[in-house]
Parts: C-alpha cells; sequence; structure tokens
C-alpha cells in the first residue's frame, strides 16, 4: 500500500469528504483522486462540504445521522424491515432521550457493551479464578481501552455524556466502575488532561511536553514514558502545589493513591490473580499507551512557533484514530477548542482549513499515533511524508524536502530556546 495515495475504504464519510477536499486542493488539476473502495457523493467545493457536514450533525435536518456503532455506519445496516422497525429505530429514539448529545448513541452502545461483558467478567474473575478467563479477559479489555478513553475524553471535558435531568446519577459514578476495568487510576485522566495538560499546551510546565526531548530517540522515548510511569503520582500534585493550587494537588494525590491502595488490598486480601488480570495489567499497559499516543500527538513541534496550537500539534485522517475513537485524530482542532464536541472536529477543520494553511498545520492520512511513534523511533521521514496531506506552501514542496521538514519538527529544544520561544 502507497500511502500518498491509498484511501481507504473504511474511512468514515466525513473524513472522507475532508480528505477529498484536501486532494483537490493540492493537484493541478481538479480530477477526483480514485478511490479503493465506495465513495460517498462529495461536493467539489468546501462550502459546499461544510454545509454537507453540518447536516450529517444537525438533528433538525433530513439528512442528520447519528452514530449508532463504530464498525458500521448507519447507511450500512440493512436488518429486516421488521426488525429496523421494532428493535433499531426504537433503540436510536431511546439512546437520543438519554444522552447528552443526540449524535452519540453509540456511547450508550458502548455503556452497555462495558456493562455485560466487562463488569460480569472482572466479577466472576474474582468468584471463581481460571487462568484462561483472565488471559482473554485482558485481551477483551486491551481491544476496549482506546475507545473508551476517548469516550471518557469526551466524558471530562463534557462534564458528562448523559442527560443530566434522569440519568446525572449514573453519569457520574459509572465511570468509578468502569475507569479501573481499563487501567485509569480514579480521575487521574481529569486532573492531568484538563486541568494540566490543556492549561500548559505542551509548554515547558506541562509535565508530558515532549519539547525537552528528540522525538525520534528510542533513548528520550524511553525516558519519556519511564518518567510519566514511575513519577506522575507524585509530580501531578505538586505540579498543582507549585501553582498554587491546593486543593487540585490534594484531590490529584487522593484519587491517585486510592487506586493504589484499592488494588493492593484486593491483591493481598481478596486474589491477587484476579486483581492481576483485572486491574493491574490493564493499568501498565494504559499508562505505556497514554504516552505513546502523546508522543505522536506532539512529536512535530514547530521550530518557530512552537507555542502555537497549529503548530506544535497535528491532525489525522484515519480509520484507527477517528471511526473507532472520536475523531481523536483532529488533535490540533481539540486543542483549539478542548470543550469542542467530537462530531464537530470535521466540521471546524474545514472552515479553519486556509488558516490551518497559512499556519503550516501538518495534516496525515493512513497512519495514527502509536504508528507516527514507531515510524519515528526508525528515523522513517520518507515513510511520515508519504503519509503527508501537503496544504499551503508544502504543496509545492518535493518528498526529500517534506521528510526534512519533519525531521526538523522532531528536534529537542535548548533550555535557552524554551525561555526565548515561550517567554
Amino acid at each position: 500500500m502507497d500511502p500518498s495515495t491509498f484511501i481507504d475504504p473504511y474511512l468514515t464519510p466525513p473524513d472522507r469528504l475532508v480528505l477529498d477536499n484536501l486532494l483537490l486542493d493540492s493537484q493541478s488539476t481538479p480530477e477526483k483522486p480514485k478511490s479503493s473502495g465506495g465513495t460517498p457523493d462529495v461536493p467539489s467545493d468546501a462550502d459546499a462540504t461544510v454545509s454537507q457536514l453540518e447536516a450529517f450533525n444537525d438533528p433538525r435536518h433530513a439528512d442528520f445521522v447519528p452514530t449508532i456503532f463504530f464498525t458500521w455506519d448507519l447507511k450500512d445496516i440493512k436488518l429486516p424491515p421488521l426488525l429496523d422497525a421494532w428493535l433499531l429505530q426504537p433503540y436510536i429514539r431511546a439512546a437520543r432521550s438519554i444522552v447528552r448529545v443526540d449524535t452519540d448513541v453509540v456511547m450508550l452502545t458502548h455503556l452497555l457493551l462495558y456493562f455485560t461483558t466487562s463488569v460480569p467478567s472482572a466479577i466472576y474473575l474474582f468468584r471463581n479464578f481460571h487462568w484462561l478467563h483472565g488471559v482473554l479477559h485482558w485481551i477483551m479489555q486491551s481491544y476496549y481501552v482506546g475507545t473508551y478513553t476517548l469516550m471518557m475524553h469526551q466524558h471530562i471535558h463534557m462534564g458528562g455524556i448523559l442527560k443530566k435531568r434522569n440519568w446525572w446519577l449514573f453519569d457520574m459514578i459509572f465511570p468509578y466502575i468502569t475507569d479501573p476495568l481499563m487501567g485509569h487510576t480514579w480521575n487521574s485522566y481529569f486532573y492531568h488532561h484538563v486541568k494540566h495538560h490543556h492549561v500548559e499546551g505542551n509548554g515547558p510546565d506541562d509535565l508530558s511536553s515532549t519539547i525537552r526531548y528528540q522525538r525520534d530517540s528510542l533513548a528520550d522515548f524511553a525516558c519519556y514514558v519511564g518518567r510519566f510511569y514511575l513519577f506522575i503520582w507524585l509530580e501531578l500534585p505538586t505540579y498543582f502545589l507549585r501553582k498554587g493550587k491546593t486543593l487540585l494537588g490534594l484531590k490529584a494525590a487522593f484519587w491517585e493513591l486510592s487506586s493504589y491502595l484499592m488494588m493492593y488490598l484486593l491483591w493481598n486480601y481478596v486474589s491477587w490473580r484476579a486483581t492481576l488480570f483485572v486491574f493491574v495489567l490493564p493499568f501498565l499497559q494504559l499508562r505505556v499507551g497514554l504516552m505513546v499516543g502523546n508522543w505522536g500527538q506532539h512529536a512535530f513541534v514547530d521550530e518557530t512557533d512552537p507555542n502555537s496550537d497549529f503548530r506544535s500539534s497535528i491532525t489525522l485522517i484515519d480509520v484507527a484514530s477517528n471511526r473507532f475513537c472520536y475523531n481523536d485524530g483532529y488533535h490540533t482542532s481539540h486543542h483549539l477548542n478542548p470543550r469542542r464536541h467530537w462530531r464537530d472536529h470535521p466540521l471546524a477543520f474545514l472552515r479553519q482549513k486556509d488558516r490551518y494553511a497559512s499556519e503550516h498545520a501538518l495534516v496525515f492520512r493512513n497512519i495514527d499515533y502509536i504508528m507516527i511513534t514507531v515510524r519515528l523511533m526508525r528515523k522513517d521521514y520518507d515513510h511520515l511524508a508519504q503519509c503527508l496531506v501537503p496544504m499551503g506552501d508544502q504543496i509545492g514542496m518535493t518528498h526529500a524536502e517534506l521528510a526534512a521538514m519533519l525531521r526538523r519538527k522532531t528536534r529537542r529544544f535548548s533550555e535557552e530556546e524554551i525561555k526565548r520561544k515561550f517567554a
């Protein structure tokens, strides 16, 4: 597969609209790129595409499309008429009355999935442990965790995902049940991501900042992951104390340490084997995954203006990030507006497309954050340049120039540069 020409037929319809629009901009002829699979009708201009994306998200519009499942788009679900009328459509209507945003039926779908698989499986492991069940449970949770984490990403930014009137209590309580099963410590994602990372924005005071590391160095990456792995329990509370946010520091320490205490007690006094597969392995695995993802999201930092959200984060148009993980590929859009709803990212991107181009923002396709990190560890800038969707001045650059540009943006910043550029 040539990442510079392949168009994944499994892209979401909004992703396909965005990608086709960008490819039309980058081509000298108006001919549309050929797809490896079926393609939606793509308007030839950005305004028409914006209008179509607005219609997808507007419950009052005839073209409104809620997300029910990630594996299938609604138009691809071909049920017998009886099942559609008596099962699918009633479920959609009921779910829309429960979820906070009408598009988000998929969130209820996944909550039902977790509470009918993860929760009973974990309980059964503590009641009647078997090694095979333990391994299969861990594999299941490993499959769930990416989608779950990005659902919780919406939860912590929006203050919940279910309607407040009747579902506020369950909306508040369920993370305390499901978070540890996926490897999260209680409330730490909120304190680290919302109250810390988005405040600092990959700047010098961001504990997960990449600017002090050579982003294509395996040794630097190991130090980056190791620091988070071993010391975040201490560094995050002390960060809040340094910033004069004593209460946040105490809360962050309490919830992180209480999660460790819960695992310790279950290990020593209930079942160490069940605790290993239900809580400890998911916890250890997720901590690596979070840092691998953050490294990929913030590996390319502009050498001239590293403080710009357009230039210190990237956008991905790929299946793993956007179909299965709530448009997590639109990371620049998320940093520009952390409270922006996940379904609005493709629309917001197109509305600001010219600004992205003028700011020299980076857009990739056919690659996710994990594979960006892997390719960087291999210093494979040739492949990364092939995945780049050029915008603005990048359109006229040769492949070698694009690869050299990407290499420059992974260079470690010296302390003198940091003081000067982040003054």
